[in-house]
């Protein structure tokens, strides 16, 4: 099981350049997500709330409530480095099935947003934080 925990949580880039970049990509991304999806999610447009489309016909509360979470907790989260890997799962759907589904027949320029952030989690997830993270702090100390 601790084999497990240290293969989801650690992550060294193998330089510190390259952690520290590792780490300002991590939190730029976390910052623009937020700031332009996530902020959405508190702003009413003419008196209305944000329109998150459902492709997957989930219950209408439960696709509310994974859209809201992978735009406004796990940019917090990545930028932090705290679970990492297993808080972007839900970001990497939500930009998947928007450039699958949802933008399939828009023009590339609409399709490029999901496009981009769904490689960008991809790295992250296949790298990991970068060793200047919470992950690995909590790592060093645990083990």
């Amino acid at each position: 099981m601790n084999e497990i925990i240290r293969h989801l949580l650690y992550s060294d880039a193998g330089s510190a350049i390259n952690n520290y970049t590792l780490l300002a990509f991590r939190v730029l991304l976390a910052f623009e997500l937020f700031r332009v999806h996530g902020m959405k999610k508190f702003r009413l447009q003419n008196g209305q709330k944000e329109h998150v489309p459902n492709p997957l016909h989930l219950p209408e509360k439960l696709n509310g409530l994974v859209a809201a979470f992978a735009d406004t907790v796990v940019p917090f989260l990545m930028a932090l480095g705290l679970f990492t890997r297993l808080a972007i799962l839900p970001t990497i759907s939500v930009t998947a099935i928007g450039y699958f589904i949802v933008h399939r027949k828009d023009s590339p320029e609409v399709r490029d947003v999901p496009y981009m952030y769904t490689l960008s989690l991809l790295l992250l997830l296949l790298l990991g934080p970068g060793s200047y993270s919470i992950d690995v702090q909590f790592l060093y100390h645990l083990f």
